[in-house]
Order: structure tokens, then C-alpha cells, then sequence
């Protein structure tokens, strides 16, 4: 009797087990399937309401028109006013190469000029005799005083003192043209920044002779700088000029946002300018997903807040719905 009442209990043990485990997986199945709805709409709210607004790349950096400074006479480096990330301003002296030859030059050229001036005005004054001489011949011309042929020998004589007049103005032009280059070159002895910026890669050292060409120096214009952004052509479709742009760098972290415009797009892919470009058209083929260079100009007053230099690295995110 006590065995048939111990098995009893021990099915009624063994049935509320059974049917806690089935309320359990009940549970669990809703569970999880709550989740998995979850996460679906979640899924769709953020591509509704990011995914599909924006695209974003990481591989984005400055970059400026550099001003390369070379020197375009030749001469000893007399002076250097500049060092490697020193600001200057337009118009600065950076570099001050020894002015005695041009100085040389431009005298020389001033004493071929006044000679020319001279030859000029002897060229006029023999073209007015001449004029006047041919006029007399003339006039006496009528009376038999003067013969054809010593008329057309005066005339011969005044269109050589025409000639000669032409020669001398020429001569003159010529000699201003090399006064002009002699004072042009003397300015070039002295080397002024063509903009507001920072010194950067200074080559040139003092003493050096340099020759027409010769690097000296760049001037990074960072108040003007811009990024390249390498978007994936994927990311592309809904992407054009004027679109906003938000960006932030490496250099100050998240906690500074750039906001910036999209400029253009550049007119090749890296791949297509690099030194030796892929041949697609041969051998084996895989496809590479390609990048394209999006130039985006950036706010001149967070720049001056913020200061960057060329090739820091950028985060670029594009607002899809915004308009030019």
C-alpha cells in the first residue's frame, strides 16, 4: 500500500515537472520570438532613419594647395627668414638670395638703353636733314638746278634715314624689353610668401647656390584646407555637390565636429592614376569594389577655431537629405 502511494506521488511529481517544461519553452519561444521582432523593426527604423540618410567612410584626410616655393634666378642663398612651422603672411619675405649680379645685370641693361636712346635721336636728326634736303632738291627741281639723278640719290638717302629711325626704335624696345627682364630679375632675388600659411618641408640652407627651379620651401595654406573623402562607388548613388557634410578628426577626437560641403567628385579612381594601373582586360579578373575622391571644403571659422594640417586623418559623414 505505502509502494502504490509513493508511485502515485512520484507521477504527479513527475507530471508537474513536465508541465513547467512546457510553459518554460512557451516562454522562452515568446521570448525569443519578441526579440527577433525587435531587433527586425529596430533594424528597419534605423535604416529607415540613418542607414538609408547616410554614408560614411573613415578613409578621408586633408589636404591643401600647397604653394611650392622654388627659386627663379640663380644666386647664393644670402638670407632665411623662415623655419619649418612658422605661420607667416602674404607678402612675408622667406628668402633672400644675393642681389649682385642682378644689381649688375639691371645697370648694364639701364647703360644699353640710354646708348639706344641715343642712336635714336641721331637716326631723327639725320632723318630731318635728310627730309629737308630731299624737299630743297625738289623745288629747285623745276628750274633744271638739280639733275634725276642726284634727286634720286637724296631720295635713296632719306628712306635709308627712314630705315635708320626704325632700326634705332627697335633697338630701343629691344633695350627696354632687356632692362624690363634685368629689373624683374632683381626682384626675384627676394622671395615673398604668395599666401597666409605655415613654412613646411624647408629645403633650402643658407649659403646654397641655387639655380632657376630649385625647391625652397612650401607654404601650406591651412586656413584654406580641405578633405578627401574615398567613398566606396556603392556609396555613391544618392551622393552630389553641395550636399552636407559632417566631419571629425583624429586629431581632436569626437568631441569636434567639422561641418563641411561636398565641392566635387574627382575624375578618376585611385586605381586609375596610380603608376601602373590595372589591366582588367587581361588575365585573370576579381572584382575590387573602387574607391572615388569626394572633395569636401570645410567652414573657414572652424578651421581658424581648430586648426588642421595636411593628411590628418578624418571621419566623413554624409547627410543624404540634405540639399544643395
Amino acid at each position: 500500500m505505502n509502494q502504490l502511494i509513493e508511485n502515485i506521488k512520484s507521477d504527479e511529481t513527475d507530471s508537474n515537472e513536465t508541465h513547467k517544461q512546457h510553459k518554460l519553452r512557451i516562454y522562452l519561444f515568446a521570448l525569443l520570438a519578441a526579440t527577433v521582432a525587435a531587433a527586425a523593426v529596430g533594424g528597419w527604423s534605423y535604416w529607415e532613419h540613418v542607414g538609408s540618410r547616410y554614408v560614411s567612410t573613415d578613409n578621408a584626410y586633408t589636404a591643401a594647395e600647397v604653394a611650392q616655393m622654388t627659386a627663379e634666378v640663380a644666386g647664393l642663398i644670402a638670407e632665411i627668414r623662415v623655419i619649418d612651422s612658422q605661420k607667416v603672411k602674404r607678402d612675408d619675405i622667406l628668402v633672400v638670395i644675393d642681389d649682385t649680379d642682378a644689381r649688375l645685370a639691371m645697370k648694364q641693361a639701364e647703360a644699353q638703353l640710354e646708348g639706344a636712346r641715343a642712336q635714336l635721336a641721331a637716326a631723327k636728326s639725320n632723318q630731318k636733314r635728310a627730309k629737308i634736303d630731299l624737299k630743297r632738291r625738289q623745288s629747285l627741281m623745276g628750274s633744271g638746278s638739280v639733275s634725276a639723278d642726284e634727286l634720286t640719290r637724296v631720295k635713296s638717302g632719306a628712306h635709308d634715314a627712314n630705315a635708320s629711325v626704325d632700326a634705332a626704335h627697335a633697338a630701343v624696345a629691344l633695350a627696354q624689353a632687356g632692362l624690363d627682364k634685368a629689373k624683374v630679375d632683381f626682384s626675384r632675388t627676394v622671395i615673398r610668401s604668395p599666401v597666409d600659411g605655415v613654412i613646411a618641408r624647408r629645403l633650402v640652407q643658407l649659403g646654397q647656390r641655387v639655380m632657376p627651379s630649385t625647391p625652397l620651401l612650401s607654404v601650406v595654406p591651412v586656413q584654406e584646407m580641405y578633405v578627401n573623402a574615398n567613398f566606396k562607388e556603392v556609396q555613391l548613388e544618392g551622393v552630389h555637390p553641395g550636399q552636407k557634410v559632417e566631419l571629425v578628426s583624429d586629431l581632436y577626437g569626437s568631441k569636434v565636429v567639422y561641418h563641411g560641403v561636398i565641392y566635387g567628385f574627382n575624375g578618376g579612381t585611385g586605381a586609375a592614376f596610380s603608376l601602373i594601373p590595372a589591366q582588367n582586360a587581361t588575365g585573370n579578373w576579381i572584382k575590387v569594389v573602387q574607391r572615388l575622391p569626394v572633395r569636401i571644403s570645410l567652414d573657414p571659422a572652424e578651421l581658424q577655431a581648430h586648426p588642421l594640417r595636411v593628411g590628418l586623418s578624418m571621419t566623413a559623414t554624409i547627410d543624404l537629405r540634405s540639399k544643395s
